[in-house]
């Protein structure tokens, strides 16, 4: 599935694909083309890595926050067991 661009009326598709293909080859040439995309295969695994170790730190406060809560709760609740005056 192609998701529309928001500067793109309409989404691209293939031929957009392909003549953007054919620009960076003319610009960066067939021997960069390599690096190139290894540069960025690199930056994209950083990147998800970065936000999979985010995304766990935020879940695992959560659920820290939700078992403080639920403690603070449950001590609240239960009957004190010294006798009142």
């Amino acid at each position: 599935m192609i998701l529309p661009l928001a500067f793109i009326p309409g989404g691209i598709g293939g031929p957009e694909i392909i003549l953007i293909l054919v620009i960076v080859l003319l610009v960066f040439g067939p021997k960069r083309l390599p690096e190139i995309a290894e540069a960025m295969g690199k930056s994209i695994r950083k990147f998800k890595s970065a936000t999979q170790a985010a995304s766990d730190e935020v879940k695992r406060e959560i659920d820290e926050a939700g078992r403080t809560t639920n403690s603070s709760n449950s001590t609240a609740s239960k009957p004190n067991d010294e006798p009142k005056a």
